[in-house]
């Protein structure tokens, strides 16, 4: 259930100051505040919620506005409590009516947000956000130029032509686990299934079999401890480990199948998992392979996958596989998340599509890597008088002076996804998600960018203001630097 808030802040006037404290206006907080259009994704939020009965749910502002606090500053879900009590800025950005000493929230409904405003819900807000700001900064821009409502000049070529241009690129935003060794996983799928074992039957009273676990952790420490570890003894620790976990398994499936055990649906989605485990680990250990279709690689977050990168410093990583694209204003957009590998080459046409249907155009041209640059993407870029980067197919001929510098350009623009990639990995916690869950680890990932493009779009605001500023003053200030020149001035 979820109800409008009629008596809530909306602007800084509205917010119910104590005695003696007086909020600062140009506080980046309430400027970010004035930048997102809140009524408009309350609008959005509120159709997640279609029964009328039950206890309604927190405010968007404050579900929102309290995980975009914690992705700029990758707060805890504790400490973010207490940074909301103790700022009256942040409570200022999550609507708060006003100052309070109280917390808002229990830090457990954290976990909530992140499941409710799932990865897909902030991909709509973000293009909210975005279309709000442009809309803003054109409407002051035609009123600087003396109110002509023409902006024919702003959309570029329209539907007759191309403009703009729009850069794409993939990455990997790697979780939080360790890393998943074959020997590691299966003693620690043996320990769940010996703690499964020990509370099973201390409930239902059944006699505890022998599960030799102190020969179990014995052998898989010898392999731990090892400082060189040799092929040999590794294969010899993993059918260790395989055996006891074959033991352990054999007795929870008879809890199951024949004692009719009533597990919990947690518990019956590890066994699941651990079943899972095993038959992947066994068939590597028998074909003397390395790599299975969809490895399990952490026990507690099924889902995740290795994604093999080609980096220098980390060849395969562990976590979720992303494209991101770039428009000509600097602002960043998630195209496609997957936790499975997939071809990047494949999103190319759909980035192109969804381009056009916000701008109304295509691209003059496409900043890709060479995995883009395939014949059916070509194909589709000259179909549409769309100029993707690179050189063409065939042999290498001799390039013109205008055509190597046209490269040259197209590369050192391409350089800006990478540019935000490392921005969103080291200030915007996509270089490491600490969600635990499926669904609330995409939310994580689609808030890095959307509050990534929030600070941008602040910091293109400010440029704009300054030259605003520049052109109102421009030849007031041209005339008193001549007379400081000239000495007329002292």
């Amino acid at each position: 259930m979820y109800k409008f808030d009629k008596n809530r802040q909306a602007e800084l006037t509205d917010f119910n100051q104590p005695l003696g404290m007086k909020l600062n206006p140009d506080n980046r907080w309430v400027k970010k505040a004035d930048m997102i259009p809140w009524d408009a994704i309350e609008e959005k939020y509120a159709e997640l919620f279609p029964s009328k009965t039950g206890m309604p749910a927190k405010p968007l502002r404050v579900a929102l506005g309290s995980l975009m606090i914690q992705k700029e500053y990758e707060y805890s879900d504790r400490e973010l409590i207490e940074q909301i009590r103790e700022n009256p800025y942040y409570q200022y950005f999550i609507g708060l009516p006003k100052y309070q000493d109280q917390a808002p929230f229990v830090p457990s409904l954290l976990v909530e947000f992140r499941k409710r405003i799932s990865d897909d819900v902030l991909v709509e807000v973000n293009e909210m956000i975005v279309k709000h700001n442009i809309k803003n900064s054109k409407d002051d821009d035609h009123k600087d130029a003396g109110g002509n409502g023409d902006n024919s000049s702003d959309s570029g070529s329209g539907s007759s032509g191309n403009n703009g241009t729009l850069i794409l690129d993939a990455t990997c935003a790697p979780q939080n686990i360790s890393y998943p060794q074959d020997v590691n996983l299966l003693n620690e799928a043996r320990e769940n299934l010996e703690a499964i074992i020990d509370k099973t039957c201390y409930e239902y009273h059944y006699e505890k079999p022998r599960l030799y676990r102190r020969n179990a952790r014995k052998d898989y420490l010898n392999l731990a401890k090892c400082k060189k570890r040799t092929s040999k003894k590794i294969r010899k620790a993993i059918k260790k480990q395989l055996a006891y976990v074959y033991r352990d398994l054999l007795y929870v499936r008879w809890f199951v199948e024949e004692a009719k055990i009533p597990y919990s649906e947690k518990t019956l989605k590890r066994i699941k998992v651990i079943d899972e485990l095993f038959d992947q680990q066994e068939y590597m250990y028998k074909n003397k392979v390395h790599s299975v279709k969809d490895r399990i690689v952490s026990i507690s977050q099924p889902y995740i996958r290795p994604i093999v990168r080609g980096k220098a410093k980390a060849p395969v990583e562990f976590g979720a596989k992303l494209d991101m694209s770039i428009d000509e204003n600097g602002i960043a957009r998630l195209e496609k998340l997957s936790f499975d590998a997939y071809n990047e080459a494949d999103v190319l046409i759909t980035a192109i599509q969804r381009y056009r249907e916000r701008t109304g155009h295509y691209p003059e041209r496409v900043l890709v890597d060479q995995i883009y640059r395939n014949q059916k993407n070509r194909a589709f870029c000259k179909e549409h008088g769309i100029r993707i980067s690179g050189p063409a197919l065939g042999r290498p001929k001799e390039k013109t002076k205008e055509e190597r510098k046209q490269e040259y350009a197209d590369n050192t623009d391409r350089i800006e996804v990478e540019r935000d990639f490392s921005l969103a990995k080291r200030s915007y916690g996509l270089g490491l998600i600490r969600t635990k869950l499926d669904d609330t680890t995409r939310s994580s990932i689609a808030l890095s960018i959307l509050v990534m493009n929030l600070n941008q779009m602040a910091r293109i605001l400010l440029r704009f203001f300054a030259k605003f500023i520049f052109l109102l003053f421009g030849s007031t200030l041209k005339g008193t630097s001549f007379m400081l020149k000239a000495g007329y001035v002292v």
